[in-house]
């Protein structure tokens, strides 16, 4: 298996015997619910739909593997939403066959692709790789297996002596405790890990640091932090956890 990070996403290449894209939280109709709270913005969702079309077209996948949280609003779709997904999802069709893990924020996805797309919450192994959104936990024909994820939006912050500031998406990829996530030792390909993929809505993400100090997710909440590593969207190596743990003692002192 080789892995390609798509830094114009973020997006992932994802190559076996064929080649998968995966994506992560789109989040389209997020503008709706902004503005409900106060924050208004207009609609973005033509640009991040090009940008993602554009990702395809470079990278020529054989499938398209959306890991949750196309839509935003929940428990309800909002008619942004009932605007936008349609022409969004037959465009993507147009290029690419897609596969769908519903995430928690897909309440009512059926009504926008077809039952073939739409794979199990609990997630599944396509071409070897484990998918999953990330709220739920995973089927344990994932045990073993690389499992990539969605749901955490990870982001980092990091500062230099000078001042100068990078506020960026990222990748975390981090071990987990077979016992903790419900899977039997010895899985099919070994050692059970997770890579954490940003989101593609560039107005989500969460600090890596808090996802690991107060974990949302049994992924989260069954994770090795000493082992955890961090990538940028474009594959810079940042390196291991305890790097970030260690900037961010040093601008709190």
């Amino acid at each position: 298996m080789r892995l390609e990070f798509v830094g114009e996403g973020p997006a992932l290449l994802v190559r076996e015997e064929i080649r998968v894209l995966a994506v992560a939280d789109l989040h389209l109709g997020i503008e709706s619910d902004m503005a409900r709270h106060g924050m208004h913005f207009r609609s973005r969702s033509k640009e991040r739909m090009e940008r993602l079309e554009a990702c395809i077209r470079k990278k020529k996948p054989d499938l398209l593997v959306l890991l949750g949280d196309i839509k935003h609003n929940v428990p309800v779709t909002s008619r942004q939403e009932y605007i936008e997904l349609p022409e969004a999802v037959s465009r993507l069709r147009a290029l690419v066959p897609v596969r769908v893990f519903p995430g928690n924020h897909d309440t009512g996805i059926g009504r926008f692709f077809s039952e073939e797309e739409i794979l199990p919450r609990e997630g599944g192994i396509i071409d070897g790789t484990g998918y999953i959104h990330g709220h739920t936990y995973p089927a344990p024909e994932l045990a073993g297996r690389l499992i990539i994820s969605g749901h955490h939006h990870p982001m980092v912050n990091l500062q230099d002596e000078v001042g100068c500031s990078l506020r960026s998406a990222a990748y975390l990829h981090v071990p987990l405790e077979e016992s903790c996530i419900g899977f039997s030792k010895g899985g099919e390909g070994g050692r059970s890990r997770v890579l954490f993929m940003p989101a593609f809505n560039e107005l989500t993400g969460y600090d890596i640091r808090k996802t690991v100090q107060d974990p949302f997710s049994p992924l989260s909440r069954c994770m090795k932090t000493g082992e955890a590593e961090v990538y940028l969207t474009d594959g810079t190596y940042i390196g291991p956890l305890s790097v970030l743990e260690e900037h961010g003692r040093d601008r709190e002192a």
